[in-house]
């Protein structure tokens, strides 16, 4: 009992943070949420080719991470970063409102979306772990309430967004995500006394405007170059596969200059941000070939009601909050019993999940109307063994990683964390890819059906395959990793970015 007083008692600053990633959130996920289908259906883009540019801009999101965690670190402060990161953002989305027809106005604005990301993502959780002090028992409730802020932000993005599509155009769409950013942005200088006090070392120094100046010069050559890479993936590909075997073979001389425990757990890591590779490509599905899959082959009524089919993306944050409580439930519970599942397990365990939620789509493909379409109620099924997947693997990922390597690698291993992501991010674009119907060929609902039915079965397959081989290796992996403290590992409540 005392523990849930503790979750909802929280100083003030974390009530700033918490409306600041929610509104951020919003505005992020309503343009990812119509994004893929804009490219289509506005600039005449085909889906396949859709599909990869939208992998090459998330790769971009996560790959900028890691600039703006220094940046507020070390150069401009924490709180200023975070202003600077979200002023960005509205440039991006409102270029994007803007952009009509034009595709080098919309890669601009979504080069500019990439680099505002990178440099606003990384610091609000620093910002608030930076308001309670060592010890304090309401940090692990702050950092779940916090996760929660994200779920909620993309659940009413998700829903309200393509609504808006619908009713008011998609430049009134985008420019929403930019009214989310300024929401946000009012918010934050209405009650900014409230974090006086925290911040990085940079943010209780006057600003130093030669530096300021070569980040913002840096910032609008970064988002000319991201233009340039989305005109040129060929070249993005190749910078993105020489980065991540550097970062392997980075990991491959730390394991082998290691000794003992240390080793192994540094073995387990690496396995496991290899396996996530794979999650991240099922995952980055939802709102490619599994979004459009519902555009094409779902009915469109639920309860009566017709609903934009591009909102039932917000089935998986919705998802995320319902079963995040339980699942820390039966984590406590198992912890206490002494019969909790070990990290492998449960990687395993969301792995396995992620391929139920694919074979669903071809099971449902059996009981398809005459049409070629499917009940709402598979969907949802879909999009909640989904969601299970992503808390067990996205959720406990990160601090996974950081329990099972040292400390003197844990600013690498965060950075090669999320360059996994962005990396599966690019290729999960040419995976979907391959459900695009042929040049020629009218994309009817009889047409399209049997396409994504074969194309997710086999992704089911591929899924229960990897199941199969990391449920057969975990307890070779519990071995390298032992003795890890069970006590470390938490539940972040889903989404992490």
């Amino acid at each position: 009992m005392q523990q849930s007083l503790n979750v909802l008692k929280q100083p003030k600053p974390f009530y700033l943070i918490f409306f600041l990633e929610l509104w951020e959130r919003y505005g992020y996920y309503g343009l990812q949420a119509i994004l893929a289908v804009y490219l289509v259906r506005e600039l005449d883009i085909s889906e396949s080719e859709s599909f990869i540019i939208f992998g090459a801009f998330n790769a971009l999101v996560f790959g900028l991470v890691a600039i703006g965690g220094f940046l507020g670190d070390r150069v401009l402060g924490t709180k200023r970063t975070i202003v600077f990161g979200a002023l960005v953002l509205m440039a991006g989305y409102a270029i994007m409102a803007l952009a009509g027809n034009d595709i080098q106005m919309v890669y601009l604005a979504l080069g500019t979306v990439a680099v505002g990301n990178g440099l606003f993502k990384a610091n609000p959780s620093s910002l608030l772990a930076k308001c309670y002090k060592k010890g304090d028992s309401r940090l692990d409730g702050a950092f779940t309430m916090y996760y929660m802020a994200i779920n909620i932000g993309s659940f009413i993005s998700l829903l309200s967004v393509p609504y808006v599509v619908d009713h008011f155009g998609w430049s009134l769409g985008f420019m929403v995500s930019a009214l989310g950013l300024f929401v946000a942005l009012a918010n934050y200088f209405i009650i900014r006394h409230w974090v006086a006090d925290y911040g990085s070392e940079p943010d209780f120094k006057p600003l130093d405007y030669k530096k300021f100046g070569l980040v913002f010069v840096g910032v609008i050559a970064a988002c000319f170059v991201s233009v340039f890479i989305l005109n040129h993936l060929f070249i993005a590909n190749v910078l993105l596969a020489m980065l991540g075997s550097s970062v392997v073979l980075i990991f491959l001389k730390e394991i082998l200059g290691s000794k003992g425990v240390e080793r192994g757990k540094m073995i387990v890591a690496l396995v496991l941000m290899l396996e996530a590779v794979i999650f991240w490509v099922m995952y980055f599905q939802m709102p490619t070939s599994l979004n459009f899959f519902t555009i094409h082959n779902v009915e469109h009524f639920v309860f009566g009601f017709e609903i934009n089919p591009i909102s039932f993306q917000s089935l998986n944050p919705f998802w995320i909050m319902v079963a995040s409580p339980i699942l820390a439930y039966i984590y406590n519970r198992g912890g206490v019993t002494g019969k909790d599942m070990s990290m492998p397990a449960k990687f395993a365990m969301g792995m396995a999940l992620t391929s139920v939620s694919f074979v669903l789509i071809p099971l449902a493909a059996r009981f398809a109307s005459a049409e070629g379409l499917v009940a709402p109620g598979w969907i949802v099924g879909t999009y909640l063994a989904q969601a299970l997947g992503e808390l067990l693997i996205s959720g406990l990922g990160l601090a996974m990683v950081a329990q099972l390597v040292p400390e003197r690698m844990h600013g690498f291993i965060m950075g090669a964390w999320f360059l996994t992501t962005s990396a599966a991010s690019l290729l999960a674009g040419y995976v979907a890819g391959l459900t695009a119907v042929d040049a020629g060929q009218s994309a009817t609902a009889l047409v399209t059906l049997p396409i994504y039915s074969h194309f997710f079965e086999v992704m089911g397959v591929i899924s229960a395959v990897v199941a199969l081989i990391m449920f057969l290796t975990t307890p070779k992996l519990n071995r390298l990793m032992s003795p890890v403290e069970k006590s470390q590992e938490k539940l972040a409540t889903g989404r992490l970015f």
